[in-house]
């Protein structure tokens, strides 16, 4: 009974805070920057007030068979778009985090892309199993999807808590904030995936953890949004900095290459002056005995540009 109640009080307070931080982040002027934490905020308060709405009244509107099948595909196709999202809140946090460093960020970025990509591939192979179709197939792709965004997302936690020195940010930044959060939510996440495949009997405690950890990483974000940021250090870096030469390493591999005229090239795409200064270079380069036949050429420069 007592669990039943904790579990009814972090349903209504888990929209609340999601409120709470969304109210906090565009408060702070920072949703442009936070653009996709903005978006998964959003959409866990509408599908958290859907669902409780479905829960508290859809039976009595719309038939206990119906509202059943309506709460779970809102359910589910929410949980797949805040999967989705939360790739991108790493994406775009990752990109942040590096912005000093503009070479390592598009290698980062290049690596990300691919990284993701093999990760959702990964999610449908997975799921794609002869016992398993439908709605069935469904909820197996999201919640894969879902481990390997816990996962990538603890990976860049690491990464945060490893750079957050050279990068010039501090355990106040908003960046180090954001990430700390995504990194409690994924490690709950795995656990309760890991938990459930043992001892299914753990589920309703293992969805009060899962509510408690919401609601507190609701809070941490509400909080890092409320208060003003720690303006961001310069970078100094050693000239033996390994972030330094594979900043360099980079920007040169990102390079645009050159490029040169291999040949048909007509004299109607040069300007008259471009003219005039070959054919004075051709006139030195040749003999003397050529000479006479260059007297004509300044007749090319009446060729337009």
């Amino acid at each position: 009974m007592a669990q039943s109640t904790l579990l009814n009080l972090l349903s209504y307070l888990e929209p609340l805070f999601c409120g709470i931080a969304l109210a906090m982040l565009l408060r702070s002027k920072a949703g442009g920057k936070f653009i996709y934490l903005t978006a998964l905020l959003a959409v866990k308060m509408i599908a958290s007030v859907l669902c409780l709405s479905l829960l508290l009244f859809g039976s009595e509107f719309i038939g206990r068979s119906a509202n059943y099948q309506l709460y779970f595909y809102i359910y589910w196709i929410t949980y797949a778009i805040e999967g989705i999202l939360s790739l991108m809140v790493i994406y775009s946090i990752f990109k942040l985090a590096m912005e000093p460093l503009k070479g390592l960020q598009t290698l980062g970025m290049l690596v990300f892309r691919w990284v993701a990509a093999v990760a959702i591939a990964v999610a449908i192979g997975v799921a794609l199993t002869p016992h398993l179709s439908g709605t069935k197939f469904m909820v197996a792709m999201i919640t894969q999807l879902q481990q390997t965004s816990s996962i990538l997302t603890l990976c860049l936690l690491l990464f945060v808590c490893f750079a957050i020195r050279p990068m010039g940010l501090s355990y106040r930044s908003r960046i180090f904030g954001v990430s700390f959060g995504l990194g409690f939510l994924a490690t709950t996440n795995l656990v309760q995936a890991a938990w459930l495949s043992h001892a299914a009997s753990m589920e309703t405690a293992l969805s009060i953890i899962n509510g408690l950890a919401i609601c507190l990483t609701l809070g941490i974000w509400s909080a890092y949004f409320a208060f003003p940021e720690e303006k961001r250090r310069l970078i100094v870096l050693p000239t033996t900095s390994p972030f330094l030469r594979w900043n360099q390493i980079s920007m040169a591999l990102g390079d645009d290459p050159g490029y040169v005229a291999v040949g048909g090239v007509s004299p109607e795409i040069f300007a008259p002056a471009e003219l005039e200064i070959m054919r004075r270079a051709s006139a030195k380069m040749l003999p003397e005995s050529a000479a006479p036949e260059l007297v004509a050429a300044p007749a090319m420069r009446s060729i337009p540009a």
